[in-house]
This record gives C-alpha cells, sequence and structure tokens, in this order.
C-alpha cells in the first residue's frame, strides 16, 4: 500500500535552498528526511516534513528538454510573483507558531484570526517570498451552517451548483 503522505508532494523551487531548508527548520519547525547533494554541494533533491506531510525544497530549475518554455523559479527571481501557496494544518497554538515565524523572519501578511469556516490562520512569506498559510481548527461546522453565515453556496459536486 503506498503511503499516504506521499500522495501529494509540493516542491518549492529557490534561489538558495540549503538557506531555505534552515529557516524551514527554525521559523516553521519543518524536520530535514532527505538531502541530496552534488560533489560541489549543490542540492539536488530534498525531502522535509511537518507533521508527517512532506515538502520538497529545490534549487531553481530550467531545462528546455524536460520542462519545454517553463522554468521553475523562486518568487524572489520573478519580482515576487507567486501563482501558488502551500497551506499547513497546525494542531495547536497557531498564536505562538506565528510569533516563531515572525522572529525568524517571517513577513506576517495576515494576523491570526477566526475563519468563517472554523479555523483560526495566519498567513506569511518566507525570506524568497513563497507564500505559506496556516490553519489551526477551532470547530467543525456543516455547509448548512457555513452557508447561513455567509450566503455562499457549499457543495461537494458540480452537479449541484450548476454551470
Amino acid at each position: 500500500m503506498a503511503d499516504p503522505s506521499r500522495t501529494f508532494i509540493p516542491t518549492l523551487y529557490y534561489r538558495d535552498p540549503i538557506a531555505a531548508i534552515r529557516w524551514l527548520e527554525q521559523a516553521f519547525g519543518f524536520e530535514l528526511n532527505a538531502l541530496v547533494t552534488d560533489n560541489q554541494g549543490r542540492v539536488g533533491h530534498s525531502e522535509m516534513s511537518y507533521r508527517g506531510a512532506v515538502l520538497s525544497v529545490h534549487p531553481e530549475f530550467s531545462s528546455p528538454e524536460l520542462l519545454g518554455p517553463a522554468q521553475l523559479k523562486s518568487p524572489l527571481s520573478l519580482a515576487g510573483a507567486s501563482n501558488q501557496f502551500v497551506r499547513v494544518a497546525v494542531e495547536s497554538d497557531i498564536d505562538a507558531h506565528c510569533e516563531r515565524a515572525r522572529e525568524a523572519g517571517a513577513r506576517i501578511t495576515a494576523e491570526p484570526a477566526d475563519q468563517f469556516y472554523g479555523e483560526r490562520i495566519y498567513r506569511a512569506l518566507d525570506p524568497e517570498g513563497h507564500i505559506w498559510v496556516f490553519a489551526q481548527p477551532t470547530q467543525t461546522l456543516t455547509f448548512e451552517e457555513m452557508e447561513k453565515a455567509t450566503g455562499l453556496k457549499f457543495a461537494t459536486s458540480l452537479d449541484e451548483v450548476g454551470s
């Protein structure tokens, strides 16, 4: 049976992946599971974990034969542009987690706040501009309760909302 923690492995690209690995350990409490380097110390592959989930940190990468015109870049190399964020579930004390990240140099873009869907979240940027969202469950709500609170429609299939 396949390991469910490896179903999806987000991979983030950094100009300086070694510095990023150190920072992610310090700021967010991630743990390094594997690091593959060449004989010059350049990162070829890495895996980190948090609460059993896996994340990869890699150097920027460009290879027309493998990627076509695509390039895998840090937001720092893209004038801060990003097309994704990583969402991480925090088990407890999200406010302390936020302070730890702030003390390590994270730019907190949204302070911890309770959300209508039953989570307390904060948002942060790492030193190279990757967006991180940390969420701690505060209560379990049904779709009906969230619809009543927001006026939004919640569904589990496209058939339920029409198109």
